[in-house]
């Protein structure tokens, strides 16, 4: 491992569905400028009185995940499949999912999600583009590979 790669071709991101697909499935095929992404977590809720002290509490929030595939990706069909299945018996399914990321020589895994939002289906303009798929997830947990 190098000090100054920071590739993430070398990723490897597993997703699970208990119910579902009860071992892990590894994505492949991720769209050309972005693999994943979260958003950042608010950490606190604020509260500024009005002779300007300023209070603030510990609160939970999830961590919102975008995955974004190349249109030709056969790990769109997972992501299909879970849609489909919770539509047919209007309930969800939890998600776990672990990457890991050699380069940097970190994990991350990925605890109760829940699959939020799917594109239908790609985009076409002079060709398909990406879609994208995004999982709300009660907690990531980072550690050392």
């Amino acid at each position: 491992m190098s000090d100054y790669d920071i590739t993430a071709a070398n990723s490897v991101f597993t997703i699970t569905v208990p119910g579902l697909y009860n071992t892990p499935i590894t994505l492949e095929n991720y769209a050309a400028d972005r693999a994943f992404e979260t958003t950042m977590r608010d950490l606190a809720e604020t509260s500024m009185s009005i002779d300007g002290y300023l209070s603030a509490g510990w609160i939970p929030t999830p961590v919102r995940q975008t995955i974004s595939l190349a249109a030709s990706s056969e790990s769109g069909l997972v992501f299909e499949a879970i849609a489909a299945a919770q539509d047919a018996q209007r309930g969800l399914y939890r998600l776990g999912a672990e990457i890991q990321l050699p380069s940097i020589g970190r994990k991350y895994t990925m605890v109760r999600g829940l699959l939020q939002a799917v594109a239908v289906m790609p985009s076409a303009g002079r060709v398909l583009e990406g879609r994208s798929f995004e999982i709300l997830w009660e907690r990531v947990l980072p550690a050392a590979l």
